[in-house]
Parts: C-alpha cells; structure tokens; sequence
C-alpha cells in the first residue's frame, strides 16, 4: 500500500483537547455549518468550535456514529442528490470535510452560496502530482485524463480532491473559500490505527520491529491542531490554500518511537520493557514489508518519496498554525487506546501483526548475525 492509499483510509472518532486559541474574529458566536462531521475531524471541530462560543450544525445521513456529541443540531441528508434541508437557512461559514467527489462539492456551494458567505474545504496533500521532490501550495496538482471518474481509491484520490478544491473556488470565489490540505491526521479517536500503531505496539512491550533509521524524517499534524487552525480560519475569514502539517525535520520516526517507548513505560508500565529494534529499509523491502501500511507513518525518502516528508507548512504557520509536541500527541492516543474495546486494542487496523513481525525480528536478527549491518 503506497502513500496516498494509506492516507486515504477511513478516520475514527475522537474529542477535541483544549489548545491556546487567537481572538475570535466576530463579536458574536458564529453558526457554522458541518458537512459530515461524525468521524475523527468533525468532532474535534465541533468541541473546539462550542469552546469559543460558536453553533455549530451537522448535515450527513446520520449513519456513521449517529449519536456522537448529542447536543447539536443535525440535519440529515445525502450529498448524492438529498440537499433539500439545506434550503432556506443561513449560516455564517461552512466547513466541508466529506467531500470527495467534485460534483458533490459544487452542488452544496452552489446551494448555499447565497446564504452562507464562506466556503472551507478540507481536502489533502495527496493533491501533489509527485513527491519526489518537496512540495508547497503553489506546486502543481494531481490530473485525471477522465475528470467525469468517481471512483474513489489510491490513483484517483488526490486528483479527485484537486477538483474538489477548484470546484468550491469556481461557485465561492477564492475571496470567500479557505482550502486546508492536512498530512497524515493523528491523534486520540484515530481508530484506523496509523499512528496509533506505534503507542500501541509499545505498550505491548517486547522488542519490536522499527523501520529504517531513527533519523528518518515523519510529517503529521494531531486533529486537535488541525481542529483548531479551520475553525481560526472560519472566524477570521481566511481565504487561501494553506498545506497543515508539522513543519519539514520537526519529527522524526525515532521521534516517534522513542516518545511512544516513553509513554508506554511511563502509562502502561508493560513488561518487559518496549526495546526498538531498527531494520533498515532494503532489509525491509527485500522482506515485502510496506512503508504505510506495515510500517505506518513512516517511508524511506528517496525515490518518488523523496521529498514525501519536505512538504512546506510554512504558510499555515505564519496564518498561526501551532503544532503541539509529539509527546502529548502520543500519550494521549495511547490513553485513548487503552481505554478502548479489548477486540480494537487486540486486532490493529495498521502496523504489522505479531505473527508476521516475531518472523521478520527472526530474520533480521539471522542477517545481522550472518554480517549485515545492525542499525
């Protein structure tokens, strides 16, 4: 599983956390709009949201954790052709966080252009044509030969949301529409297990498999700090396309493993204790071990991946992104995991399964002995 494919799977649910916040831009609290908004991003907005005053409203089919933040008004509705409780309201922003497909996103901006003065899109940074080489918000975008495509998957996901993106433009103007492009989403409530992975492999204790070298570099952003960066946007009127991320070299996979070996010692006190154990990545190639998808959130940076963790944050931070640290990132997933069902903590959606990582330790721990160099 590449890049795109691993960054394309579902999120999970999750509550937002307190963060230092800007002033809020209108003297009131603002009515906000959510399209989806029951998943892993759309809560977080919403808590974070209501913590500075605002009303907010979910529209979605009420399908997916319907009972999630009961206090909010719903509106249910299909973004296949089911708008009609849209019409007839006004809201001061709204934020889309469910659109993938192009025709999806002009049929609500169109619908609510009228009645609702901004447009913000959450769309990804799986937009960039290629990532051999660093990207920022002015390098080019992902095609589609067949722009009338609707499937969803690895090769189409990034082009789709690139005509996501200039769908809500063309019916908002790029005056009124704000287009977040966010890395790999991470945090508590992340229940596709990338990211979440680490902490929880930790906790298990054991040596454990860890890809490439701890120096190799890692982008992600925690929702909360995504949260919060959209509903700044929201209440200042940003308009614009910011990437939302950690910066380039701020982490690093051993960065990763080391605050995930730090937070299980210190939460989960497994024994015995979590020991890494690196495997460099043409050990691991060889092995047919996948960066994403066995070894989440991490990829050897050459190649088409070679700038996949040089992507330019450098326009959201100075909007006033913040990025929190990592070790509070990974402590609080780690506390979430715990806390969730035995049959979830068990069986992980992402990283290696113990069977297949005991098997590739053995065979590492035989080619090391046998000569190759340990790392």
């Amino acid at each position: 599983m590449q890049r795109r494919d691993f960054l394309l799977s579902t999120v999970g649910l999750a509550a937002a956390g307190a963060l230092p916040v800007a002033p809020v831009r209108a003297e009131r609290g603002l009515s906000i709009l959510v399209l989806g908004g029951t998943r892993f991003l759309g809560p977080h907005m919403a808590e974070h949201a209501m913590a500075r005053g605002h009303t907010i409203t979910f529209f979605n089919r009420g399908k997916t954790n319907a009972d999630v933040l009961p206090s909010i008004e719903r509106i249910q509705g299909d973004r296949n052709g089911d708008l009609k409780g849209l019409e007839g309201r006004r809201w001061d922003a709204v934020i889309d966080n469910s659109g993938y497909l192009p025709r999806q996103v002009r049929a609500s901006a169109e619908l609510l252009r009228a009645s609702v003065p901004h447009y913000l899109f959450v769309s990804s940074v799986s937009v960039y044509a290629s990532f051999a080489s660093a990207n920022d918000e002015d390098s080019p975008v992902g095609r589609l030969a067949d722009e009338s495509v609707e499937k969803v998957d690895g090769e189409t996901y990034g082009p789709l949301k690139a005509l996501c993106e200039s769908a809500a433009r063309a019916v908002y103007g790029a005056e009124h529409t704000t287009v977040l492009r966010p890395g790999l989403i991470v945090g508590p409530g992340d229940n596709t297990d990338r990211f979440t992975y680490w902490p929880a492999r930790a906790a298990r204790g054991g040596e454990f498999a860890c890809p490439g070298q701890p120096s190799d570099p890692v982008q992600v952003v925690d929702v909360r700090d995504l949260a919060a960066f959209a509903i700044q946007a929201v209440e200042r009127r940003t308009a614009g396309t910011f990437n939302v991320l950690s910066p380039p070299g701020r982490f690093s996979i051993g960065d990763v493993v080391g605050e995930s070996v730090t937070a299980a010692t210190r939460i989960a006190r497994p024994q015995p204790s979590p020991v890494p154990v690196w495997i460099p990545a043409e050990f691991l190639a060889a092995e047919k071990v996948a960066p994403w998808s066995d070894m989440p959130v991490w990829a050897p940076s050459v190649g088409d991946e070679a700038g996949f963790a040089e992507t330019s944050a450098a326009r959201a931070v100075a909007s006033g992104l913040t990025i929190r640290p990592l070790a509070e990132t990974i402590a609080d997933t780690l506390r979430w995991h715990l806390a969730r069902p035995e049959s979830e903590r068990v069986k992980l959606k992402a990283g290696l399964a113990p069977e297949r990582e005991a098997a590739l330790l053995t065979a590492w721990k035989s080619a090391a002995a046998d000569g190759a160099p340990p790392r």
